[in-house]
């Protein structure tokens, strides 16, 4: 059959993303979703840290392919090693040692990244292995300096709830990221070992989705449950594989998905590519395609099989035992949507519930609340008032969090006991920024008030005209944090009356 022209398919893409026609092309796609948690390396004591500058030393190396567990090699690997290249690992003295060069066997497993494996698994409703093995998968790209990723499945055969209803999660694997890329040449490629060996999750579905927008929903779904444990944020910390097929032929990964907002897109241009290739009679092969920022894709490389897995031979069997699940249950973490339904409880509006999972500030949150049970005070002091004083005496918003997260609970305390109003506040967080201690910051030095609303008075007198808050920073200019801001508004509001 004659392949349509481009153009044709464009104009049809409307027509052929409908429910009858997935059906027809008997669509089928699932999900691999990796996740890096967060905690030290996954088999060794290095810090999970990225780091930026020249580094403190360079190794060379070259790889090539063997055989797996099955004693055949993986084409994927095969395809790796005809490309001869040399590759060069750049590292750093604090945060890459002797594994990561694969000079010395690994250490016992992360316990850390296994409880919130163990975690995830759970909150997908999925069967822990009490005993698995942890496997070698060869990878000679260059990303690892041994060849091979380890990697251990921890859980099968669990489920997430969607609009369309259950979609089975097949495994979930805790498995170590690769090294990162920084330059690609023809005959030599330089990688970073700052990110090889921080511990990721890998979500498998099964290959039960419907659509396109029933794949990003699941993406988001599995997002949202990676999101409520502990892992790491921000770009390059989650990245998402499809894969995609049509009419019963060979399978395509499109890696790098990421993006949500090309998402749907990235698969329906997927299908037209296949469908094209089907209706001309030529096969889809067998690969790893790159998603391309137009939302079509690329040929990666072959799509690698079973034959390049073979068991890890310097780790014993990973035994994970029922006390250990039951003790990963006691600090099971809620859905974001169950934890906003509690603070919308708690009488916090909409804007500040977003910026306290934007900021990752939700269980500060609450632990505060039990201390100091008022909301929207613990929200401003939370989320707005380190903004406003970092700007304010120009020093990075980190080092003031980090500051204010140590006084806490002693502030709010000083405030449960009367020593300091919500009023003062603030300035004891700019006279503790200012490196006083705790106890000289909370003497707040008062104003009689009877002065405050003669001078008031006075301004009023010699201002007239003004708008309430044009007043109060007049005052609050000339007494500071000597008194109490709303005690001095309601006393300009009773004389502007």
């Amino acid at each position: 059959m004659a392949i349509a022209p481009k153009g044709v398919l464009r104009n049809m893409s409307k027509e052929i993303f409908t429910k009858g026609n997935y059906e027809k092309l008997k669509f089928k796609s699932g999900l691999e979703i990796h996740q890096q948690l967060d905690t030290g390396k996954l088999f060794c004591n290095c810090p999970s840290v990225l780091r930026k500058g020249e580094p403190d030393f360079e190794v060379k190396r070259n790889l090539h392919a063997v055989a797996g567990e099955s004693g055949e090699v993986d084409v994927a690997a095969l395809y790796q090693t005809f490309l001869k290249k040399d590759f060069v690992y750049q590292g750093y003295d604090e945060n890459t040692c002797l594994v990561e060069l694969d000079e010395e066997p690994p250490h016992e497993i992360n316990k850390d990244a296994l409880k919130i494996a163990v975690q995830i698994a759970l909150l997908m409703n999925m069967k822990i292995f009490p005993i698995t093995q942890i496997m070698r998968k060869t990878v000679i790209d260059g990303s690892n300096t041994s060849g091979f990723q380890r990697t251990a499945m921890i859980a099968r055969d669990g489920f997430v709830e969607t609009s369309f209803g259950k979609v089975k999660i097949e495994a979930l694997f805790l498995e170590e990221d690769s090294a990162r890329n920084l330059k690609r040449e023809k005959t030599v490629e330089i990688y970073k070992l700052d990110r090889l060996g921080i511990p990721l999750v890998e979500v498998v579905t099964a290959p039960e989705i419907k659509n396109a927008e029933h794949a990003k929903e699941v993406a988001l779904k599995i997002g949202e449950i990676l999101r409520s444990c502990k892992v790491r944020r921000g770009i390059g910390t989650i990245r998402q594989d499809v894969n995609v097929s049509i009419r019963g032929e060979n399978r395509v990964e499109i890696k790098g998905m990421q993006n949500m907002d090309t998402f749907v897109k990235g698969i329906e241009n997927e299908i037209l590519r296949q469908e094209e290739l089907s209706d001309a009679g030529k096969p889809v092969e067998n690969e790893v395609r790159n998603i391309l920022p137009d939302a079509k894709t690329e040929f990666l490389r072959p799509l690698p099989g079973s034959s390049r897995m073979y068991p890890e031979t310097d780790l014993p069997l990973l035994k994970i035992s029922r006390d250990f699940i039951n003790d990963a249950k006691k600090t099971l973490p809620k859905l974001r949507g169950e934890l906003e339904g509690e603070l919308k409880s708690r009488g916090l509006n909409e804007e500040m519930i977003k910026l306290l999972f934007k900021r990752r500030k939700v269980n500060e949150f609450k632990d505060l609340l039990s201390v100091y049970n008022q909301t929207d005070f613990l929200a401003k002091l939370i989320l707005m008032f380190p903004k406003e004083i970092a700007k304010k005496e120009k020093l990075a918003l980190e080092k003031v969090e980090e500051i204010f997260e140590d006084n806490y609970v002693s502030i709010l305390n000083a405030l449960e006991k009367n020593k300091i109003s919500e009023g003062d506040v603030k300035d004891v967080l700019v006279s503790l920024v200012k490196g006083e201690d705790f106890e000289k910051a909370i003497k707040i030095e008062r104003v009689d008030v009877g002065d405050v609303e003669e001078r008031i008075i006075k301004l009023i007198n010699e201002n007239p005209g003004l708008r309430p808050n044009a007043y109060m920073g007049l005052v609050m200019k000339e007494f500071g944090g000597k008194i109490n801001g709303g005690e001095v508004m309601e006393i300009i509001g009773k004389y502007l009356k």
